[in-house]
């Protein structure tokens, strides 16, 4: 279960200190989050949705898709490990360093755990419209369900819901950021 400490005020510098427990260590206005590994099929999904887009990047070499753990920094004291996140060479050129990802990426995937459902939903979400990452797709792996937000006007707008499963028409999960990119939901939760 996702906790967050009481000490408010940490810097990206005090979370560099802790020792590497295998946990989620992330910051949130100077709040420290922590959530322990995820499930298998929550890195199920993860591992599929960084696959497909790996495949599709090696194809169309627009940018780059990373996985958890890499740290995506907005400032000292807003510092989060999305599940999955693609970053476009003008962003990596401009923001990339070896441990991290200095600003927000062109798309940022977070795969919904129990632990995280809330933050991910809550204070992730208006973390990602604050520092204007132009897509945020939160995947429900229970549920089967993507909900694609899309920066307009400063704020993430739900875009598009898409299921997957039994009497569901095929859906097909796309983006601008990624021109031919098209991946039937099924496939995330193969």
């Amino acid at each position: 279960m996702e906790t967050a400490s009481k000490s408010v005020g940490l810097t990206y510098d005090d979370l560099l200190r802790l020792p590497d427990d295998r946990m989620r260590h992330e910051l949130i206005g100077g709040e420290h989050h922590v959530s322990p590994a995820p499930s298998r099929k929550h890195q199920r999904v993860a591992t599929n949705v960084h696959g497909l887009l790996f495949i599709y990047l090696r194809e169309h070499r627009l940018g780059r898709v990373y996985s958890a753990p890499l740290d995506v920094v907005f400032t000292q004291s807003n510092v989060v490990e999305p599940d999955v996140l693609y970053v476009s060479r003008e962003r990596e050129e401009r923001q990339a360093t070896e441990r991290n990802l200095g600003g927000a990426p062109d798309l940022v995937v977070e795969v919904l755990s129990p632990s995280t459902r809330r933050v991910d939903e809550g204070a992730k979400h208006r973390l990602y419209e604050r520092f204007g990452v132009p897509e945020y797709w939160v995947i429900d792996p229970e549920l089967e369900i993507v909900k694609v937000y899309r920066l307009e006007g400063g704020r993430l707008e739900l875009e598009l819901e898409l299921r997957s499963g039994e009497g569901t028409a095929a859906q097909i999960l796309s983006t601008p950021l990624l021109p031919g990119l098209a991946i039937p939901v099924h496939e995330i939760f193969d």
